[in-house]
């Protein structure tokens, strides 16, 4: 339920007319029962002095595409009101032109394109405007009792709009029903299966009219609200296998490889036990917006092929004309219910594939809402795609510019809590991958922040927790592109003659069996990776010019490259790259401390600075320039390479 969160104390900090407008906005943005993910809008109409000194009445409207949570006064743009209301008077204007207009209206050159709506939000004669896409007022403009509720609830306070493409047609409407004003008693406007806008002469009168009105159509929705049927058991366990093929199959459809989360909590349970969830789930989202982030239905279980076919096939029949050339089809669905592996969303990125499930779960609480208002009923299919492909959203999708080059892709890294772990968990984030660090350092688990991250407490020698952390990469990202072995230790030197061989069996336990295990494991999923899957080894140069001393680890990482040629040989029919990185000196990681450092410089006669290059090229090697040449080898550089052994150590002579 939404409530007030205005705090006079703190609005009391934010003064003047735009710190006041960013202030309310934040307040709505931080309800995700108000707005989601760059949803709602806001503005302020103000005076501005120019350059010249001349005073000229402004629009201060939420950029495109910005989030309300987090905005800030750079988030608006600043238009000159009286071009933006002479817009209004037009009978019609091409989306595309109104955009390019509204850019010549702005005073604002380094700030951001003007909202969609921004002459809705001219042509509303009050001095803060408010919009949001509410659960509670959708639920009520999505059900076959919208108008009776809306009267109700509201009576003449609100004046209702039917649905209109958001754009030149939605700003022409709301001019033709606010031109002889509003009202004194008006407090709002509805657009039906779309959302609310509230007004007012102060931030505060316009946030608390939002809260209000959203409020009674809660009361409403929670008066009419049918009994939730009990959950069923949780999903069934299904191998990990079964998610990595279906998002193979999903990324095949897009063309570009996805991200894909699952869920199975008990609201998406519930849901998925609906009798009528093969029609409800089928009619549409909430709001037409919602399109471009979830597709105009839902994938009901995991026929990929049958569903991008019925796109297509949908997409000829009611497709926008004029806008069909500025972006591919793309038939691949973004949500997915089925009732064994649960809610599946799918994007571009991490970050995306969430936004889905949060837009797809409050679908879910306003079809459930609706059914007890008497049915789920938006606005219908064939109106959707006209959203999907419409030229304001060709325009934003331009700007936005070329995805990273990994993004879609999924890794795994072993021992990533530090060092050249941390360094390659940390490159494979940069560049856009979604990446699972498994160490047995608590400290993994926050190592990395945002939707791309999970990180992962295990005890690589521990079968079971490595096969149930593959698991989880599944259920979290979809699959498994990039596997990065390097979890290791490098015991304290001993001759041979003097070793304990209980520390012998622990290296080896960790640095070979552990990694054998973990390549086991790892196999199919890597075999279902859309790009063809890839494995990263760390090695070490001890693997070709051991040491005295240390007889474990060299023993240990000698084995490890053997099992990584092997692998080289066996997966490359299943399209998997497999190699080997051999770093040496590496003296950002945890093994080397002031006192090895200064005990290994003083066996070679050096200075610490002397000994972190002593290689042929005279260089410090770190985590970072092998995270790099790891980052290299999963990329289209070595696309045709497998097998390979790649030095990082600055060169030795030993080893040449």
């Amino acid at each position: 339920m939404v409530r007030s969160l205005w705090d006079d104390d703190d609005a009391g900090r934010w003064a003047g007319d735009l710190r006041q407008r960013v202030y309310t906005s934040r307040l709505l943005g931080r309800d995700p029962d108000l707005v989601l993910h760059g949803g709602g809008n806001t503005s302020v109409k103000s005076r501005h002095t120019t350059l010249l000194g001349d005073e000229v009445d402004v629009l201060l409207i939420k950029g495109s595409g910005a989030d309300l949570a987090d905005i800030d006064e750079s988030g608006f743009s600043v238009l000159r009101l009286d071009a933006v209301l002479r817009l209004a008077e037009l009978e019609s204007l091409p989306d595309a032109e109104m955009a390019r207009q509204l850019l010549l209206a702005s005073m604002s050159p380094e700030g951001p394109n003007p909202s969609v709506e921004t002459i809705v939000h001219a042509v509303l004669p009050h001095k803060f405007v408010d919009h949001t896409h509410a659960d509670a007022v959708v639920t009520l403009t999505n059900s076959p009792v919208a108008k009776a509720a809306l009267e109700e609830v509201y009576g003449d306070e609100v004046v209702v709009i039917p649905y209109v493409m958001p754009g030149f047609k939605l700003a022409r409407a709301c001019a033709e029903r606010v031109r002889d004003g509003v009202g004194a008693g008006v407090i709002g406007v509805v657009l039906m299966n779309h959302g609310i806008f509230t007004f007012g002469d102060t931030a505060k009168e316009s946030y608390d009219r939002m809260i209000e009105a959203v409020s009674r159509a809660e009361a409403y929705v929670e008066r009419h609200r049918q009994e939730a049927p009990a959950p069923p058991p949780r999903r069934m366990t299904v191998a990990p296998v079964v998610r990595a093929e279906l998002r193979r199959a999903v990324s095949e459809a897009a063309g570009w490889p996805v991200v894909m989360t699952s869920h199975g909590d008990d609201q998406v349970m519930a849901f998925l036990a609906r009798s009528d969830l093969d029609t409800v789930s089928q009619r549409g989202p909430v709001t037409p917006d919602h399109v471009i982030r979830t597709k105009p239905w839902p994938l009901l279980g995991r026929d990929v092929g049958a569903y991008s076919a019925a796109y297509r096939r949908y997409f000829e029949e009611h497709r926008h004309r004029a806008t069909t050339e500025l972006q591919p089809l793309d038939p691949a669905p973004r949500v997915i219910l089925d009732r064994e592996l649960g809610l599946c969303t799918v994007g571009r990125t991490a970050k995306d594939a969430q936004i889905v499930e949060d837009l797809y779960r409050h679908t879910i609480k306003v079809i459930t809402d609706a059914t007890g208002l008497g049915g789920y009923e938006p606005v219908p299919l064939a109106d959707l795609f006209d959203v999907e492909y419409w030229d304001l959203e060709q325009a934003k999708l331009r700007r936005r510019g070329g995805p990273p080059p990994l993004a879609g892709e999924v890794a795994f890294v072993t021992g990533a809590a530090s060092g050249i772990g941390r360094a390659c968990a940390e490159a494979l984030l940069d560049q856009g991958a979604a990446v699972v660090g498994v160490d047995i350092a608590a400290t993994i688990e926050a190592a990395f922040a945002g939707p791309a991250w999970a990180g992962l407490q295990a005890d690589v020698t521990d079968r079971d927790a490595l096969a149930r952390a593959l698991e989880v990469t599944t259920e979290r990202f979809g699959g498994l592109d990039v596997l990065v072995v390097n979890a290791g230790v490098f015991p304290l030197s001993a001759p041979i003659g003097d070793l304990d061989l209980a520390v012998w069996e622990g290296t080896m336990a960790i640095n070979l069996d552990a990694n054998a295990a973990l390549l086991h494991h790892a196999h199919p999923l890597l075999r279902a990776s859309p790009g063809g899957g890839r494995v990263v080894v760390v090695g070490s140069r001890n693997v070709h010019a051991p040491g005295p001393g240390a007889a474990a680890y060299s023993a240990s990482k000698a084995a490890l490259t053997q099992l990584a040629r092997v692998a080289a040989f066996e997966w490359a029919a299943d399209g998997i790259r497999v190699n080997v990185i051999h770093p040496d000196g590496v003296f950002d990681t945890g093994v080397w401390t002031a006192d090895v450092l200064e005990q290994r410089a003083a066996h070679y006669g050096m200075s610490v600075d002397e000994y972190r290059s002593k290689n042929l090229l005279g260089v410090e090697v770190t985590s970072a320039d092998v995270a790099r040449a790891c980052i290299a080898l999963c990329g289209p550089a070595f696309a045709k390479t497998t097998g390979a052994q790649i030095p990082v150590d600055g060169g030795n002579r030993r080893t040449i």
